[in-house]
């Protein structure tokens, strides 16, 4: 199981539409805890969020006839905006279910980038359950924000690229958890990599 994830983060296909971001050093954090921190700079990728690799990982492992189909997902913010990205980056269409709840500025994110959006319900699970009933409906492709190995995958991309930038052994790695498949991914990869790590994980919901 974690050799396959492992092949699959290998191949991934994240870097059309993400990049290789920063690992840098956090000086005052460090010098505040006496120890040597980096902080792993997704914030700087063009939807502001690791989650445009499994975004795009998955899409980019779509036939050719299921992307002419189209896509949906369902998502309040960052999932939304790297489905929209990459669905433009592909040339596919993309149809998002956002909760009514959603702020407008992350509306007009995801509308920015040319997907076509549905506000259905007050919560994530209601606006899931409205996408995969829509994804039926009309033949497109949903697109899971975290429970789908080819996204997993693209999420893990991350921890690669750590071991690449850090030259030396990672004593603890520290990883926010939403829907649980960018730990999921980057842990597979990285019990393998650098078994000698340890790693701790705080829920972000």
């Amino acid at each position: 199981m974690l050799t396959s994830y492992v092949k699959k983060i290998l191949q991934a296909k994240v870097y059309d539409v993400a990049e290789e971001t920063h690992l840098d050093f956090a000086k005052v954090l460090s010098e505040r805890l006496n120890n040597q921190v980096y902080l792993k700079r997704e914030d700087t990728q063009q939807v502001f969020s690791f989650k445009i690799r499994g975004a795009y990982n998955k899409m980019a492992n779509l036939s050719r006839e299921a992307l002419a189909r189209g896509v949906i997902a369902a998502s309040a913010g960052n999932h939304a905006q790297g489905v929209a990205l990459s669905a433009s980056a592909l040339g596919a269409q993309a149809l998002i279910v956002m909760p009514k709840t959603t702020p407008e500025i992350k509306v007009d994110a995801v509308r920015n980038w040319g997907a076509e959006i549905i506000l259905h319900g007050s919560s994530y699970d209601d606006a899931g359950i409205h996408a995969k009933k829509l994804a039926q409906e009309r033949g497109l492709s949903y697109i899971h924000p975290y429970d789908d190995p080819d996204v997993i995958a693209g999420q893990g991309t991350v921890g690669m690229e750590i071991l690449h930038q850090h030259s030396g052994a990672l004593d603890a790695i520290f990883v926010p958890v939403g829907g649980g498949r960018f730990d999921c991914g980057y842990c597979c990869l990285c019990q393998i990599c650098a078994p000698g790590s340890a790693y701790y994980w705080r829920r972000t919901r």
